[in-house]
């Protein structure tokens, strides 16, 4: 794996552009698995965490990412798996199901699992209530979730843009929350809907970023439908 080659080597240049700034190191534990759980607003928002974590991060990814055809294809899904990058099926029910098993694999390997606590990038930027997997895995493997606050990322890269702006960038890492393991069949819908809450909020409170008790997947099929409207 060419993790750290990426991050040390090419890792230097995307600091240059991005300047990161991290606060909060000391709350990512140094050894065993935990869940960093962060907010989302731009595509770079992937090289801020690695770009800042004193640990690997793994991450998942698009299947599109994986199944590409000829030199680009294969490149491309050389290079996510490369950095630690794992296929998830984003179509959702049993097809998600192989990426969450994998993922709790990685947590209970005692390593670090990355997630974007509300499914798809901010349609605003604005802080929505988001879906509830890092809550499930955090009960089915005991590991503590670490609320991430990116901050500055959307004003270097606004949806659609390539290649993002030069300018300054913070990664908070909040403290720990600390949960305890539950059987599958014991963890309920309230258990899963109160923790993600709890997050997102301390998310919301690092963050500084406007709340919305709205669901992100939910408005994003709302522009899109209204876009289609407008067409």
């Amino acid at each position: 794996m060419l993790y750290w080659f990426f991050v040390k080597g090419l890792g230097p240049i995307a600091i240059h552009r991005l300047g990161p700034t991290a606060k909060g190191l000391e709350h990512i534990p140094h050894e065993g698995g935990a869940i960093i759980a962060a907010n989302h607003l731009a595509v770079i928002d992937d090289a801020l965490l690695p770009l800042t974590s004193p640990r690997m991060i793994h991450f998942m990814g698009k299947a599109e990412y994986f199944e590409g055809k000829g030199i680009k294809g294969r490149f491309k899904k050389w290079w996510f798996t490369s950095v630690g990058v794992f296929p998830v099926d984003r179509s959702g029910g049993s097809k998600s199901l192989g990426a969450l098993n994998h993922a709790r694999e990685i947590l209970e390997d005692g390593h670090l699992f990355g997630i974007h606590i509300e499914g798809t990038r901010s349609p605003d930027g604005r802080l929505y209530k988001g879906h509830t997997g890092a809550a499930r895995l955090a009960y089915e493997t005991g590991c503590p979730i670490v609320p991430t606050a990116i901050i500055g990322s959307r004003e270097l890269q606004v949806p659609g843009q390539v290649i993002p702006g030069k300018g300054k960038t913070t990664v908070i890492y909040g403290k720990p929350i600390e949960v305890e393991r539950k059987p599958a069949d014991q963890i309920t819908h309230d258990d899963l809907r109160s923790l993600t809450d709890r997050v997102t909020m301390e998310i919301q409170r690092m963050s500084g970023q406007e709340y919305v008790d709205e669901y992100a997947q939910k408005v994003k099929e709302q522009l899109k439908a209204t876009a289609k409207e407008e067409d």
